[in-house]
Parts: C-alpha cells; structure tokens; sequence
C-alpha cells in the first residue's frame, strides 16, 4: 500500500511539473500575438530584431548542448523544455521564429497578423486546454485532445474574426488552423500555422 501511494504521488509531481513546463512555454507563445503591433510600426526592423534573436539562440542552443550553459537562455530553455527534448537541441523557438518571419515576409500585414495570432492563441491555447481538462484522446496524434483542438478552432476563430470582420474565411482559417494543430507535426506547427492560414487569407479576403 506504501509502494502503491509513492508511486501515485511520483506521477503525481511529474504531471505537475509537466503542466508547470507548459504553461511556462505556452505563456511565452502567447506573447507572440505583441508581434504584429511591432510590425505595424516597424516591419523591417522588427523581422531583423527577430532574425538576430533567432539565430542567438541557436548559438546559445548549440553550446547548451555540448555542455556550455548561457545564462538565462538556457536556464530559460531547461524551464521549457519538454521530456522529450531533454538532452537534445531544443527545436520549438526556431520553428516559432522562423514561422513568423516568414508569414511577416510573404503575407499582407493583415494577412499575416491572421497567421501569427493563430500560432500565439490557438495553438498556444489548444495544448493548455488539452493538458490541464483534456479527456478525449484524438486517435494517432500522439496524445492530442478534443478539448484542445475545439479550444484551438474557437481561439483562431476570434482572433480571425478580430483581424477581417468575415465570418465565413474565420471558419475556415479556424478550421484549417484546428486540423494542422492536431497533426502530430511536433514542433513543425509552428512553422506551418502562420504561413499556410496566413496564405488562406491573402487568396480568399
């Protein structure tokens, strides 16, 4: 009875820490929704900003792993790192980056701000919905929820409808938007999300 109560609160204290870890990485997602202000302000400077932050970064990623800590970027990584990137390069922040600067470079402003809020808020949102009252597994996607993709629709939905006003190319950024969020693409989501809605928008609006 000892062994089988330790052994609940071992599972116990790894499922706290692994939503502490997710909501640490999620609140930094979200704040990627700041981004498009700073474009409408100063799109260029903004995207170098971006690109210098990203490629500082992989440096500091690079030598973490090869046991040369940075401090505060890898003591910030180490907080959001998933259990499985322990030991590895982190990937996430640079498909994260990479995914806005590319929807900042192809798109419209507008177009693109679609594309980057959906990234901040619906996949952002969609993973603590599904990790803090997620209950109905989607089958082959690795452990992704109904909770969270409904969160993920509604989320992108809204900020979708905020930007164009248009209620039937919200439905299917949102809809698009949901169906890449609950491929089990890993970190690669990051990438596809704010480009490909991103380009729904600037062909239908």
């Amino acid at each position: 009875m000892k062994y089988f109560c330790y052994q609940i609160g071992i599972e116990l204290k790894n499922q706290l820490v692994s939503l502490r870890k997710e909501f640490f990485r999620k609140t930094i997602h979200i704040c990627t929704a700041f981004v498009p202000i700073f474009l409408s302000f100063a799109h260029n400077t903004t995207i170098v900003c971006l690109c210098v932050a990203g490629i500082l970064y992989i440096i500091a990623e690079s030598l973490r792993t090869n046991g040369h800590e940075i401090p505060l970027i890898s003591d910030i990584t180490a907080a959001a790192a998933r259990k499985r990137d322990e030991n590895k390069f982190v990937l996430g922040p640079v498909t994260l980056v990479a995914g806005i600067i590319s929807s900042a470079i192809l798109w419209t402003e507008s177009s693109a701000t679609v594309g980057i809020l959906a990234l901040a808020f619906g996949d952002g949102l969609a993973s603590l919905a599904g990790k803090t009252f997620g209950k109905i597994r989607v089958p082959y996607t690795n452990g992704k929820t109904v909770e969270g993709s409904l969160t993920c629709f509604a989320a992108i939905f809204c900020s979708t409808f905020f930007v164009t006003e248009n209620c039937m190319i919200s439905l299917l950024v949102a809809t698009a938007g949901a169906l890449i969020e609950v491929l089990p693409l890993k970190d690669f989501d990051n990438l596809l999300i704010p480009i490909l809605l991103g380009g729904i928008v600037s062909y239908f609006a």
